[in-house]
């Protein structure tokens, strides 16, 4: 295999995950709207600092204040993510010349395409004023490109027929399931992100003020407004949404938990066995976390580390489903 793809591939599964981190430290620090424009700051390609140039910055933006702090934040996640813009176009441009046959063109296709529509998602998640669905969706996006590239990695790195000795008898279904309530877990933190729930529900193992929970709030949507910075659904409805993003949570680990560990009982192959120890050791760190978050009242770098693990959460069950998958199409020939 051609190893400036090979480096190309790593490099690109590193950035990506840069960016999501970046990405959530962004939001975490609210400073999604630092730079209230798009794809510069405040009219310019780094962050105004001259008197001059804030000048002209008050003079554009008069209803914005420069925060240089937060703009940096912002620019530096910019950066990053069109520096992986450009990474995947080089990803194409391998794909489509045919010189790399270990990785399905249609991956890489699928993500140029999603990388099109993220950049749109990140102009709208500054001109919309962060829309939660934007920012939600723009939270998935990053999500679904590290998953693609690291199907990327998984296709060039995996060493063909050394685990394919002895499949387990794991049910096809369960590990589909086991993703799709992963995803839900990861779609919910992105909700209680991008309404800016996170603090409205506090207490261990429920909310302090549970009998504010109500299904029917969770069915005001924050639509509507000029601004959804710091969030705009009253307390009971964000105290709903924290509290399902907990319940599912005890879903997730149950779920991914029983079938990490029936893998892991039913494998004699290494790899499998240690891919299913460490995604229950992920699990039990994660709810760790959680956990550790609301007892801390939400410090900004153990919430930061809790977005990273459903990360690497995510990684390493792509990664289960990909061998036993893999399994199962090399028995079905």
């Amino acid at each position: 295999m051609n190893k400036k793809y090979i480096y190309l591939t790593v490099i690109s599964t590193f950035i990506t995950f840069c960016v999501v981190a970046l990405g959530a430290y962004t939001r975490l620090s609210n400073a999604g709207l630092g730079c209230p424009d798009w794809p510069g700051c405040y009219g310019f390609l780094t962050v105004p600092n001259t008197a001059d140039e804030l000048k002209a910055a008050a003079n554009a933006f008069p209803g914005s204040t420069v925060e240089p702090f937060k703009a940096w934040i912002e620019m530096i996640h910019r950066y990053f993510a069109s520096s992986l813009g450009l990474l995947v176009i080089g990803l194409l441009y391998f794909a489509l010349r045919k010189r790399v046959e270990e990785v399905p063109k249609k991956l890489t296709v699928a993500l140029f395409v999603l990388i099109l529509l993220q950049g749109k998602l990140g102009m709208l998640t500054v001109t919309m004023n962060l829309q939660p669905f934007i920012v939600m969706g723009h939270l998935l996006g990053g999500f679904t490109i590290l998953a693609l590239l690291s199907m990327h990695c998984f296709y060039i790195f995996t060493p063909e027929k050394r685990f394919l000795v002895s499949p387990p008898k794991i049910p096809t279904r369960l590990s589909e399931i086991s993703l799709i309530v992963l995803v839900l877990q990861i779609a919910l933190g992105g909700w209680v992100a991008a309404n800016y729930a996170a603090p409205h529900c506090v207490g261990l193992p429920i909310c302090e003020n549970i009998h504010l929970f109500s299904v029917e709030s969770l069915f005001h949507l924050p639509i509507g407004e000029l601004n959804y910075e710091y969030g705009v659904l009253p307390f009971e409805t964000r105290l709903s949404i924290h509290m399902v993003h907990r319940v599912w949570a005890v879903v997730t680990v149950l779920t991914l938990g029983i079938w990490a560990w029936y893998v892991l009982t039913n494998s004699k192959e290494k790899l499998l066995k240690n891919t299913a120890s460490l995604l229950i050791a992920g699990l039990v760190l994660q709810l760790f976390l959680g956990a550790l978050i609301v007892h801390l009242q939400f410090p900004i770098l153990i919430t930061l580390f809790h977005n990273l693990m459903a990360a690497c959460l995510l990684i390493v069950s792509l990664f289960l489903w990909f061998l036993l998958a893999y399994k199962s199409t090399e028995e079905a020939v």
